[in-house]
């Protein structure tokens, strides 16, 4: 056995180990970065639904043309599924002997069961705890555009009490109108944000946006 097919060997051997210990919501990705498409050849899970033969992402790749064989690793970093779910992810970067790299290995968590009983506890311990009403929400200090939008959208979220992917059809859209309420959809590529973390189509958002808009009068094309 050669060093690569060596390494490759413990990397599935470790991947094995590791979703094992953490579960159904465990996923582990090995990929040949030596190879011409830079493939998906070893997984365990089914985080992300993927199967062998499946392309690295589109982040690894950006990675690896900026920084080649001083690519570093990433750790605990958020990426999202096509409907929504969110997931802790981390990507380390392996290298040969002569420290070439050749292999990628990732870890994709999926955490939004995690999210939601960390809201249902929230809201459990606030429940009869008596305060002053206040006529104005905190103000979160933002440093960007896409700051201010997790601000809202994790504000709406909040509100709602549970994870995008757990949301029905129904809290989606109250989620859109909660959205719509604060301005949100003011702030140009909200709506391709917005849509990508419920893990619908902007198609969809503008949909909801549509209903919404009826009720009060106000046009669609007011979406930026």
């Amino acid at each position: 056995m050669d060093e690569k097919e060596q390494i490759f060997a413990t990397l599935k051997q470790l991947a094995d180990l590791v979703t094992r210990m953490f579960g159904d919501n465990c996923e582990i990705a090995v990929h040949d970065l030596t190879s011409k498409n830079k493939g998906l050849i070893y997984l365990t899970g089914n985080v992300t639904n993927r199967e062998p033969g499946s392309p690295v992402t589109d982040a690894v790749v950006k990675h690896l043309v900026q920084d080649g064989n001083k690519v570093m690793d990433r750790h605990c970093f958020m990426t999202l599924t096509d409907d929504g779910r969110e997931l802790k992810s981390s990507t380390s970067y392996i290298r040969d002997t002569a420290g070439e790299v050749i292999a990628a290995f990732c870890i994709n968590f999926n955490t939004t069961d995690h999210h939601n009983a960390i809201q249902l506890l929230e809201s459990f311990l606030n429940r009869g705890v008596i305060s002053e009403p206040s006529m104005d929400e905190p103000e979160k200090i933002s440093f960007s555009i896409n700051n201010t939008m997790d601000s809202f959208f994790e504000q709406a979220v909040e509100e709602i009490g549970k994870r995008p992917a757990s949301m029905t059809t129904d809290e989606k859209v109250r989620l859109v109108k909660i959205l719509e309420i604060r301005g949100a959809f003011q702030i140009r590529g909200v709506v391709n944000q917005v849509a990508l973390r419920l893990g619908v189509s902007n198609f969809t958002i503008y949909n909801y946006l549509k209903k919404i808009r009826a009720t009060k009068g106000t046009a669609i094309k007011d979406v930026i």
